[in-house]
């Protein structure tokens, strides 16, 4: 299918590097209810933030908000698994094809989403796997994103690329205050100054998601 089958009808913008194909499998309606977004970050996360990602994966599943990553190692797995705990939806956005798994320890997890919530891949079944396939991934996660909030990431995280295709489609990006305060990292500092936003609590989260982005609460009855 289409991205716009997917998410509904795009801008210039979000359609200059929309993928061509999108491959489903899962439960969820389509096209997506809202809102939804992506918890990121990185694959070796300390235990801080395996505990801020699954702190705010709680709250916004609370509030009957879907959670997206991209079942990576780390704060990917820590976002979905609490969202399925609490009762929530989550959608995986994966960089290998539907039949395929990364990383192998995620197997389970994938099943179970493509089973009761919904995984998502822009590669066709058979197709080789690349690493550049986790970059446009990326791309891919923050277009079906209503915003994106990166909890913890090194200057050469992956994740980054999410960050910064979010700020170019004008998408909320949310940034943990820890992260702000760490003067190792020169990549916190730039994202504020095109429009990241930093937060301490999840609620600043819940009170920045655009207006026009409605809660479908049915899902979830």
């Amino acid at each position: 299918m289409r991205l716009e089958d997917l998410i509904g009808p795009l801008n210039d913008v979000e359609s200059e590097f929309k993928p061509k194909t999108i491959f489903c499998r899962g439960s969820m309606e389509i096209p997506l209810p809202s809102p939804r977004v992506s918890i990121v970050g990185s694959k070796n996360a300390s235990e801080k933030g395996i505990h801020e990602a699954k702190t705010i994966a709680k709250n916004l599943t609370e509030s009957k908000v879907i959670i997206v990553s991209g079942l990576a190692r780390g704060i990917d797995t820590a976002a979905h698994k609490t969202a399925i705990k609490h009762g929530g939806k989550t959608i995986a956005v994966i960089g290998t094809p539907l039949d395929r798994v990364y990383p192998r320890e995620n197997a389970d997890l994938q099943d179970l989403i493509a089973k009761d919530h919904l995984v998502i891949s822009q590669y066709p079944v058979g197709s080789v796997v690349m690493k550049k396939n986790f970059v446009l991934r990326n791309r891919t996660m923050a277009l079906i994103s209503d915003a994106t909030v990166i909890v913890e990431a090194g200057e050469s995280s992956g994740s980054l690329h999410q960050c910064w295709e979010t700020l170019r489609t004008g998408r909320p990006l949310f940034v943990c205050k820890d992260v702000i305060d760490n003067r190792d990292l020169r990549w916190p500092k730039e994202m504020i100054k095109y429009g990241a936003m930093t937060f301490d609590d999840p609620s600043d989260i819940l009170e920045n998601i655009p207006s026009d982005v409605k809660i479908t609460t049915d899902l979830f009855q």
